[in-house]
């Protein structure tokens, strides 16, 4: 008699929102329990169910970077999966694009896939070819229904109905629940009829926020359903220019260029409202200051590769400006509260020579890539084959950033934070590949974070920005997750339940299967952990993100952990 073949089962879930994932018997949970009644129901041809549980709860189905999914790829990859099972097919993916790639991942793997609502699976080309016409009618279905909601508000704003969003200064929600619509507040209405007065007089928006300022003018106070609260601060420049220009004061409704009489009741009458446009479009049009004295090449900074990538260790964004002392114009990137004169006098705000800092960076994403190449560690599966050619595009790129080509620190750069003795950057993926003529999707995740010592020493009255190798440092929130997870493993293994534990912790179940992962790491990278040895790019998110191998030899290897 001949055996049957195992076919290893594995069985994925998905809900978009974390709503309901708090409940004994979720989403999730009823999805798993209709694919393994199916398992179960086919276990005379061989399938079994790996004890592995793959849930991803409060994630879209629109992108493919979902933990419990990239879990799921990993395990299918490394032979431990031969088929997945889900309750239907969205929740795998919605888009045909993405699911044309994972068939081929799959495919490349022997792994089939199989809905269990949705008589079929891809182990037959029937299978294959029902799948595909399926799935483009979910996709259809996504496109449509995205299309009708906006025709909807399109439609419902050229009556004059507010749609919703957060409610402007001077307004608030109208009483009854069952009406979209806007009552006024007068005591906001009367501070946004001061702001248009002042404009009107001084016609400056620095001016104008200023004196905001000293009146009490402050920007409306949110209080969020999850009890977060926001506003209730002095108005920003960008604040006053966006209240000035907002036709919503004048009764009116805005949709994206077209603007509708609304069915509130105005706060700003016409008069003053087109002698505030008027002035706003006069300054707008209004020719900067020629550039004074040799050597300056344009009239106003042109080139802040870094504006808008870099925070300091507030949060707050290091914004560009510059000063002109002796006929030279000096450029520096500061933190924003600076700028807007909400802290004038911090002594935590940052203050730095922009070219400087930019050579700096560049510098560091240089020696970074180049460390990189060297340890055959800049794709996601290194090949033998090109990594001799790889090495030279590396070292073109390298040569590049050293020589200030422009718009190349730009298109490198995603994000960046500051804090004393440290700085992070993020590079950009895309930016990434294009500058090396790469499939974005071949480049490693660990060379996109980079980890370096900065350090500023003054000289008299110069800045100078000292900044070293890659360094280590403790991360608290690894840390304090680690010690989380313990915890909740602890309990669990007394016999508390899993929902418990959740509950008592505030949190979702779900969100406790990916964070007891780290319990199961091995002593050796829980050590360097705790001393702060472990790599730069070794943080919660990756760890969450890539899943956990059981075999501690396999971790090491996959977190950079050596003995």
């Amino acid at each position: 008699m001949t055996r049957t073949a195992v076919i290893r089962c594995a069985i994925y879930t998905r809900k978009s929102t974390e709503e309901g994932l708090e409940q004994g018997f979720n989403s999730l949970d009823a999805q798993r329990e209709a694919c393994a009644a199916y398992v179960a129901s086919q276990r005379h041809e061989g399938w079994r169910l790996v004890r592995e549980d793959y849930d991803d709860g409060g994630v879209s189905g629109g992108t493919l970077e979902r933990p419990a999914l990239r879990r799921l790829l990993a395990d299918i990859e490394a032979g431990r999966v031969t088929m997945v099972v889900v309750y239907k097919i969205d929740r795998l993916t919605r888009s045909l694009a993405d699911f044309a790639r994972l068939v081929e991942r799959f495919d490349r793997a022997g792994c089939s896939f199989v809905s269990v609502t949705q008589a079929f699976n891809t182990a037959t080309s029937m299978g294959r070819l029902t799948l595909n016409v399926l799935l483009s009618f979910a996709q259809f279905e996504r496109e449509v229904t995205a299309e009708r909601i906006r025709d909807k508000i399109a439609a419902s704003k050229k009556k004059g109905l507010w749609m919703g969003g957060l409610v402007p200064l001077g307004y608030d929600r109208h009483p009854d629940p069952k009406v979209r619509g806007l009552v006024v507040s007068e005591a906001e209405a009367e501070a946004v009829r001061t702001v248009f007065r002042l404009y009107d007089e001084h016609g400056c928006l620095r001016v104008v926020a200023g004196e905001a300022a000293r009146l009490g003018i402050r920007s409306k106070r949110r209080l969020f359903a999850d009890g977060r609260t926001r506003g209730g601060g002095v108005l920003s420049r960008g604040q006053v220019h966006f209240l000035l220009t907002n036709p919503i004061y004048t009764g009116r409704i805005r949709h994206k260029r077209e603007v509708w009489p609304g069915q509130h009741e105005a706060i700003v009458d016409d008069a003053l409202w087109q002698r505030v446009q008027a002035k706003l479009a006069e300054a707008c049009g209004r020719p900067r200051a020629a550039a004074r004295g040799p050597g300056v090449a344009g009239a106003r900074i042109t080139s802040a590769p870094l504006r808008g990538r870099l925070r300091d260790e507030t949060g707050d964004r290091l914004t560009p400006t510059h000063t002109r002392r002796r006929g030279r114009q000096l450029r520096y990137y500061v933190s924003n509260r600076l700028v807007t004169g909400k802290a004038p006098a911090d002594p935590s705000a940052w203050r730095l020579p922009g070219p400087q800092l930019e050579r700096v960076v560049a510098r560091i994403l240089a020696s970074h890539l180049h460390a990189a190449a060297r340890r055959h560690t800049m794709l996601s599966e290194p090949d033998a084959r090109s990594a001799a050619d790889l090495a030279v595009k590396v070292d073109t790129l390298c040569d590049r950033l050293r020589s200030d080509e422009p718009g190349l620190l730009q298109a490198l750069m995603a994000s960046g934070q500051l804090t004393p003795g440290q700085i992070d950057l993020a590079l950009d993926r895309h930016g990434l590949a294009d500058a090396l003529g790469l499939d974005p999707a071949v480049i490693a995740d660990e060379i996109l974070c980079i980890r370096a010592s900065f350090d500023l020493r003054r000289r008299g009255v110069e800045t100078r920005i000292v900044a070293g190798d890659i360094a280590g440092a403790v991360d608290d929130v690894l840390v304090r997750r680690l010690a989380e997870a313990h915890g909740w493993l602890d309990r669990i293994r007394a016999g508390q339940p899993l929902t418990r534990v959740a509950a008592e912790a505030g949190h979702s179940p779900a969100y406790l299967r990916t964070r007891l992962q780290l319990a199961f790491l091995s002593p050796r990278i829980q050590q360097a952990i705790l001393d702060g040895r472990q790599p730069p790019d070794l943080s919660l998110e990756r760890l969450v993100r890539t899943g956990i191998p059981l075999d501690w030899a396999e971790q090491e290897t996959r977190f950079g952990i050596s003995g």
